[in-house]
């Protein structure tokens, strides 16, 4: 039976159940319905009862659904698609940077440390100051920074502001003393502490070397991370985002238990926990189960290697403007490969940060092995970024059924200057979003917020475009590796639930789905690409609430 059918006879049975049963909470009438199914992708409206889709089709279809009480909204003529989720976010973190110093788009060495000096006039002395989310490629020559720069202006503070990537930091004289770095500190495993041409820090301290300062940061309070929660919450929802898959910890699941225990919790949350703690979230899951269709646990996520933007991603080949390395393993190899297997021998979901050629190739090679040594089960395996594939990568990541959990908005952000770091041959199969759907992966997308932006339509727009944000290119870079809006869409949504194991019940808008929908102002597919990006989120529904309103769609 064809799903048109299905969706068909869906109306017929719930109008054969008498008046009060068919009607609707909620109905959407006169839009243009995208549903994700390929056998029956148009429909006009949606009729919701009790936070499920009841019925699919015209206006005309669905017009006995409307009842007293039924709450209608005339679309007229805007978009209407399946909840939008995010596949890798660090939402507590992007509360908490909500409510930081903002250092992203600080275009030289002066702005940034004058954006940092302000905001610490703001705060009582001796707080810390932390997120910030600055990119040193904006600067001309791209310096890293150091703590003179900002030392004067920030001494009554302890300052350890992130690179926007996550894998580097720049830290302040005090936070430097008081963590006991020094000239005589020796460089961590995993991680290097940028020295300047006497041997003293500079400050900067790059993968496993924030490790040192993060052992003397204060830890949040649990009313300070509920905070963040709720500035992160109001921020993604307006975004049209739904559900978020959170590269967090135990405390962040803590806060969403919280939550939901209080009655806060609306979005849908897939909770990641570190994949070292993998025995614990083991007897975790042996108490309470994996949670519910709200909030789910259940998978652990690690690390290769680094970042490009840092020159700590993993490659065969050195840097070309680094050539003295090739990148850091950021976990001993021989604990993550330990810590894969058994946590896949324990049936928990695991996935891993790979973004150099070197790791993904490593990364598939563990895969690959603990499925053998465990045996076939529905396991999914991610990887996260997947950034920088070997042609080989390519074929092995469909062939093995790997799920590829990719951020597009980084390719248009990384394509300014990319290709210095290492060379037009390695770049060509750099986000390789066309090459791996011809593969037949199961594309994922996401933002890596607070990396990127938590914006699933500038997302869409990156991987359809593929225009990096300096505009210099505007056919796109890597122009062979754009995909079409629906593809894009997929990956939003189907994919992604798909990769939380939630594939029977979200991803898609047909009869017995959760009604997770977002209504957009202008079809996606029929405009202009570039103009993508200025779609508006006009309504967003999760579970048949309306969570979010755009002022002017009212």
């Amino acid at each position: 039976m064809s799903q048109r059918a299905v969706l068909l006879l869906g109306t017929v049975l719930f109008a054969g159940c008498g008046a009060a049963d068919n009607s609707a909470d909620l109905l959407l009438t006169n839009g243009v319905v995208w549903t994700g199914d390929a056998a029956a992708p148009a429909a006009e409206a949606v009729a919701i009862r009790d936070g499920h889709v009841i019925a699919v089709g015209t206006s005309a279809e669905l017009g006995s659904y409307e009842r007293a009480g039924t709450n209608v909204i005339d679309l007229a003529g805007r978009f209407v698609v399946p909840g939008l989720s995010d596949d890798h976010t660090h939402f507590i973190a992007g509360g908490f940077q909500l409510g930081s110093v903002d250092l992203r788009t600080a275009a030289t060495p002066e702005e940034f440390a004058a954006r940092l000096g302000a905001f610490a006039r703001t705060q009582p002395e001796g707080r810390w100051i932390t997120g910030g989310d600055w990119d040193h490629e904006l600067w001309a020559g791209a310096p890293l920074p150091r703590r003179e720069w900002f030392d004067s202006l920030t001494a009554q503070h302890f300052v350890a502001v992130s690179r926007l990537d996550g894998h580097m930091m720049v830290v302040n004289s005090p936070v430097l003393e008081r963590a006991g770095i020094t000239s005589a500190t020796a460089d961590p495993p995993g991680g290097t502490i940028v020295r300047d041409e006497r041997g003293e820090p500079t400050g900067v301290l790059k993968d496993e070397a924030m490790s040192l300062v993060y052992r003397v940061m204060p830890a949040s309070t649990a009313v300070e991370r509920d905070e963040a929660f709720q500035r992160a919450q109001e921020h993604a929802l307006a975004r049209g985002v739904t559900m978020v898959h959170d590269m967090g910890d135990w405390e962040s699941l803590e806060t969403y238990v919280r939550a939901r225990d209080d009655g806060r919790l609306r979005l849908r949350i897939y909770s990641f926990v570190p994949l070292a703690t993998w025995e614990r979230l083991r007897d975790h899951v042996a108490r309470h189960g994996t949670g519910d269709d709200r909030l789910r646990w259940g998978g652990l996520k690690g690390f290769v290697d680094g970042s490009l933007g840092s020159t700590t991603a993993w490659f065969y080949e050195p840097y070309d403007d680094e050539p003295n390395t090739t990148g850091l393993m950021v976990t001993d190899t021989a604990r993550l490969r330990s810590w894969i297997t058994d946590a896949d021998a324990a049936g928990l979901h695991v996935v891993v940060h790979a973004i150099g050629e070197r790791a993904n190739d490593w990364l598939l090679d563990v895969y690959a092995a603990a499925a053998a040594q465990n045996g076939p089960r529905d396991r999914r395996f991610r990887i996260e970024h997947a950034q920088h594939l070997t042609a080989a990568a390519i074929e092995r990541i469909a062939a093995m059924g790997v799920l590829p959990s990719m951020q597009p908005y980084h390719a248009i952000d990384d394509g300014r200057w990319a290709e210095k770091r290492i060379g037009a041959d390695r770049i060509r199969r750099t986000y390789a979003f066309r090459s791996l759907l011809d593969n037949g992966a199961a594309l994922m997308f996401g933002s890596d917020w607070t990396v990127a932006p938590i914006d699933p339509l500038l997302g869409i727009y990156a991987a359809v475009t593929r225009r990096t944000l300096d505009g210099r290119n505007p056919d796109g870079w890597v122009p062979q590796e754009k995909i079409s809006v629906e593809e894009a869409l997929h990956a939003y949504t189907a994919a992604n639930a798909y990769g939380a194991f939630m594939e029977d019940r979200l991803g898609r808008i047909d009869v017995g789905a959760l009604a997770d929908l977002v209504v957009l102002s202008h079809d996606l597919r029929a405009i202009e690409p570039a103009r993508i990006r200025d779609v508006r989120v006009d309504y967003t529904i999760i579970g048949g609430d309306i969570v979010h309103v755009r002022e002017e769609a009212r």
